[in-house]
């Protein structure tokens, strides 16, 4: 049985503790936490992909939440992850405005209510995740169509071995071709839930 599809989950902010405080308000929606201590590790983190959503401290020394923010939106692998700003800096409104110019779906300030963060974290958990069952969903067609080409090509096989005209290296390449294309199907599929629901009428 395969392991439900899980997202990544960036934590940004400069002291120890306040990580350890964000690991554990949100450990219970379990996913895959990622902890860093300044906005370049920020960025460094989030070329991996995967993240589904960035929680970021605004105060902290060299690059600040807002050029961290910034540089992230500026990346192209980038741009479409959400930015929580948290901030203990209070709740100015410009400061609030410097955050959504910056690119932040939510700015929240300390303390908040722990209930209330892991319930908003988990809207954008969500919806990465039937973002990802989509795309994969969508890749089904594609992932056939290699399995049916290749398997076109290993159909000629057996006129060329009539014919003395079949070699190691093309026999050996077109096997590899196949189950590059069955990996891949397979591939996708393992990332599908098993329980997916009933469409409804109409949308099957």
């Amino acid at each position: 049985m395969s392991q439900a599809p899980r997202a990544k989950i960036l934590l940004v902010d400069d002291r120890t503790e306040n990580l350890v405080a964000l690991e554990a308000i949100l450990s219970s929606l379990d996913q895959d936490l990622v902890a860093v201590r300044s906005g370049s590790a920020a960025l460094d983190a989030l070329v991996a992909g995967g993240f589904a959503v960035v929680l970021l401290d605004v105060v902290m020394p060299g690059m600040d939440g807002f050029e961290t923010a910034a540089r992230i939106k500026r990346r192209g692998v980038t741009r479409n992850v959400p930015i929580i700003f948290l901030t203990a800096a209070g709740a100015e409104p410009e400061l609030a405005f410097r955050g959504y110019a910056a690119g932040a779906v939510d700015y929240i300030s300390k303390p908040f209510d722990p209930w209330v963060l892991r319930a908003k974290v988990s809207v954008f958990v969500d919806l990465y995740l039937k973002d990802r069952q989509l795309r994969e969903v969508s890749a089904l067609p594609s992932r056939l169509s290699a399995i049916e080409a290749a398997a076109a090509g290993l159909a000629g096989l057996p006129a060329e071995l009539a014919s003395g005209a079949l070699t190691e290296a093309t026999l050996a390449r077109e096997l590899a071709r196949l189950d590059d294309a069955i990996a891949a199907l397979r591939s996708t599929i393992s990332g599908l839930p098993a329980d997916r629901p009933d469409p409804g009428p109409g949308q099957r």
